[in-house]
């Protein structure tokens, strides 16, 4: 079985620069778990690594697509099986180093998450154009009556789905609805099956966490710190490089609340505090993700003393423990 490292976090937490000392300790290439730095022109509000700050270490999925290009935990997993076997035949270690849990998840455990519905997961009789009509349905319901109303329908047929997934979260709902209809199974009954998956990988699983007043203190200084960089003009040239908010990649944290400013729909103060409040609800989301993965080693930079050199060697005495290195 392969060697993986992977470091995860909530969002703002530090993990870019601890992923870097680490890839330098243990011979390792970073793979970027993020949702949002794949993008091309995406760089303030997705806080992407600059590349004078990679301090000479490969990393990938950074930079690989437009903004109009889908992007999901099935790309994800296809970008990353096309990079791996580069990694390893170079004798390095892949570290996957990002706050999305549901790709690491998907990447570890060899998951199908059904990103998209295929043929075979039809009912009998069901015609891809039968699929593709009701998510049309769908679509054309959530712009009528709200994303509250397909929550509403998720948690009729999948109290489970709807509790893990965010009531604005569109497109997650409008997939769980499909697969649902599609094939009369829960998409939380078929994702459980999935996570009972044993591991494809020999991982070390790295949490790294900090004491929640610290954490939103950092949020907060991080989005000022966004738009100090330029984060309103970035945003302005995605719009005008015909970016909208129904594309997957305007939903993210910063370009969404930005926008919304850009369109008149709320003052310049307000934006400001909705992507502060939203990234703090984000980070709590993160954590109750991890909280509920298994064999996951937390490090809690209060307990080293926010000593990085401390939070490091206990990373390289577990990879040792654990054949890794």
């Amino acid at each position: 079985m392969r060697n993986m490292i992977v470091l995860t976090g909530p969002t703002a937490v530090g993990k870019t620069r601890l992923s870097i000392e680490l890839a330098k300790a243990v011979g390792g290439e970073i793979i970027s778990a993020d949702s949002m730095q794949v993008y091309r022109h995406m760089d303030i509000g997705s806080a992407k690594i600059r590349p004078e700050e990679t301090q000479g270490i490969p990393h990938h999925l950074i930079d690989i697509l437009e903004p109009w290009e889908p992007f999901n935990v099935v790309v994800f997993k296809e970008c990353c099986e096309a990079c791996l076997p580069g990694i390893y035949a170079r004798g390095h270690i892949p570290i996957v180093a990002g706050g999305t849990g549901f790709y690491i998840q998907a990447l570890l455990r060899d998951i199908d998450f059904t990103e998209e519905t295929c043929s075979g997961d039809m009912e009998e009789g069901l015609s891809k154009e039968d699929a593709a009509g009701y998510r049309d349905f769908l679509e054309k319901l959530a712009a009528d009556q709200g994303a509250g109303k397909l929550h509403e329908m998720l948690a009729a047929v999948d109290p489970d789905a709807a509790a893990a997934i965010h009531t604005n979260n569109i497109r997650r709902t409008v997939r769980a609805l499909e697969y649902f209809h599609l094939t009369g199974e829960r998409i939380s009954c078929h994702n459980d099956t999935e996570r009972r998956k044993p591991p494809a990988y020999n991982a070390c699983y790295f949490v790294l966490n900090d004491i929640r007043e610290r954490l939103y203190e950092r949020i907060g200084q991080r989005v000022d710190e966004m738009l100090s960089q330029g984060l309103v003009e970035e945003v302005r040239r995605l719009r005008d490089m015909g970016c909208s908010r129904e594309m997957c990649s305007m939903q993210g944290l910063g370009y969404k609340e930005i926008l919304a400013w850009l369109e008149g729909e709320t003052g310049y103060e307000q934006a400001v505090e909705i992507l502060k409040r939203d990234t703090r609800h984000f980070a709590k989301r993160q954590l109750t993700w991890f909280r509920r993965e298994k064999d996951c080693l937390w490090i809690n930079k209060n307990e080293f003393g926010y000593d990085e050199g401390k939070m490091l060697q206990f990373m390289i005495d577990r990879l040792r423990e654990n054949n890794i290195i």
